[in-house]
């Protein structure tokens, strides 16, 4: 099994910044991939950014130059950097760890942006 805790969602202005955190535990060594999706109130949860092990990353094209995904080895985490934050970025965020044959989600994080 693979643990995912989610931090360093909140509400930010148009504009802003905001960094979400995804720190796994147990079995991170089955883990192929890690990425982060979101869902959007009476909306399907779509994907957002994923980074392979081998460090290929891939974005949704509404977040492209507005989104960075990283991750740290060492800390076992997975971040979300999100510029220049839109209304329409609103969301619960998820973080997703993806093994052979199995797939994991975090407990989710309330991304609101409003002013």
């Amino acid at each position: 099994q693979v643990q995912l805790v989610e931090s360093g969602g909140g509400l930010v202005q148009p504009g802003g910044s905001l960094r979400l955190s995804c720190a796994a535990s147990g079995r991170i060594f089955s883990i192929a991939a890690m990425g982060w999706y979101r869902q959007a109130p009476g909306k399907q949860r779509e994907l957002v950014a994923t980074m392979t092990n081998g460090g290929r990353t891939n974005y949704a094209d509404s977040v492209k130059g507005r989104f960075t995904i990283s991750r740290d080895n060492a800390k076992n985490t997975v971040y979300l950097q999100m510029n220049g934050l839109k209304p329409e970025d609103t969301a619960v965020y998820y973080c997703n760890a993806v093994s052979p044959g199995k797939g994991y989600w975090g407990q989710g994080a309330q991304v609101t942006v409003s002013s």
